[in-house]
């Protein structure tokens, strides 16, 4: 067989030396293809679920519906439109075990029944407002009273007992869903129709947050919060948050009447027993204490006034259950926390699986503006105006810690 002559290779080897720049760049870009999809479908593949399910029918005949968002990590939570309500939390211990960290019911028409505000989310003003009376530009306002003639929580009919929309849900990082209620001028005795905005975000790190706006087309007030009960040693403790350590980022509260209204002051806690400046046993103090205002609230029922300023997100507290190893950690953009340690739970209700539950089982952390704040002129304003937009949100990040207490 005859070769080619050196004259007849030139251009060959010439238009190989042409085409391999294209021929690379065309595999490059193949191959970067590949890798691209590859990332996004582990994305995808870990990232936060969220999905809509039926949680059953009110004896009224109201649908109520669940959306449950999960993740990789072991962490499920179940809200319900009944009162934008956290039904069930489920997080790992530090063996990776999931067990329900909030007290509850299993149906919808228990939350609707029951006056301990279990998970629910509270308004349109949480916490108490004296004698349930208010002013504003001048007007004189009177609210339901539900609570020894003081109106608590929204009253009656509070956000906790209405059926919340399911505006949205998101699959992803986070996992997320959107729940919305109009509350007409005049519920409860509230002025202005106020449209609420509850956000739940679901994500990977075992965080869950929760964003609240809300804006008006009158003058009023507004302070909204979550109310679960956490008991951290579901599955492995002994069903009592009493053991739970307890750290507060607040060097001063504010102190009640016999009737749980504040007084106005703003106490240091040094010295107190409302020192949770550092880790503490939440029951340590209660049982034995002489401290009137333990006697008031049958342990706490107080507002925490936090150390950080308002408006952006720091962190509020920290709780940690030896028994399980699971870390909640509270971040928010409040100025103030209400600790209630359960007080009033007395036995007489059954909750998820049957449980009694029974004083100090669980223990609620609320982010919250202060206290009877519409009469008090040196707390935090509570007044929204028109035109302007409500924004409060707090978050619950979970980890774990081994036996020595080290994460």
């Amino acid at each position: 067989m005859d070769l080619p002559h050196e004259d007849q290779w030139l251009p060959l080897h010439s238009t190989l030396r042409q085409r391999r720049p294209a021929l690379l760049a065309k595999r490059y870009m193949q191959f970067a293809l590949l890798i691209f999809v590859s990332l996004i479908g582990a994305q995808y593949a870990s990232a936060a679920e969220a999905k809509r399910e039926p949680f059953g029918v009110l004896d009224d005949g109201s649908s109520i519906e669940a959306v449950v968002l999960s993740n990789k990590s072991g962490m499920t939570v179940r809200l319900m439109t009944l009162g934008a309500t956290i039904q069930s939390l489920r997080v790992p211990d530090r063996h990776g075990n999931a067990g329900d960290v909030v007290l509850g019911f299993s149906t919808a028409q228990e939350y609707l029944t029951d006056t301990h505000y279990f998970g629910a989310t509270v308004g349109r003003f949480a916490n108490r407002i004296a004698k349930g009376r208010f002013s504003l530009d001048g007007h004189n306002y009177l609210l339901a009273t539900n609570d020894h003639g003081n109106h608590l929580h929204g009253g009656a009919h509070g956000f906790d007992k209405v059926v919340w929309r399911v505006a949205s849900i998101t699959s992803g990082e986070p996992a997320t869903a959107a729940l919305t209620y109009v509350s007409p001028d005049g519920e409860e005795g509230y002025p202005g129709t106020l449209h609420v905005t509850a956000k739940f975000s679901l994500y990977e790190h075992n965080s869950l947050q929760i964003q609240y706006e809300a804006t008006t087309d009158k003058p009023t007030i507004v302070n909204i919060s979550g109310h679960s009960y956490f008991d951290l040693s579901a599955g492995v403790g002994n069903g009592s948050a009493m053991t739970h350590l307890l750290q507060i980022f607040a060097s001063r509260f504010t102190p009640v009447n016999a009737q749980l209204i504040p007084t106005g002051e703003l106490r240091s806690v040094t010295g107190t027993a409302f020192d949770f400046r550092q880790p503490t046993a939440v029951g340590l103090r209660i049982r034995n204490s002489r401290d009137e205002q333990i006697r008031y609230g049958r342990g706490y029922d107080h507002n925490f006034v936090l150390d950080a300023p308002a408006g952006v997100s720091r962190l509020a507290a920290r709780l940690v259950d030896p028994a399980s190893g699971r870390v909640m950690e509270l971040i928010t953009t409040a100025p103030g926390l209400q600790f209630y340690s359960g007080n009033f739970l007395d036995a007489t209700t059954s909750g998820k699986e049957d449980r009694l539950y029974r004083q100090g089982d669980a223990l609620a952390l609320e982010p919250q503006l202060f206290p009877d704040a519409p009469n008090q002129s040196g707390f935090p304003s509570a007044r929204l105006n028109p035109g302007d937009v409500y924004k409060s949100s707090f978050e619950y990040r979970f980890s774990t810690v081994g036996d020595t207490g080290r994460r």
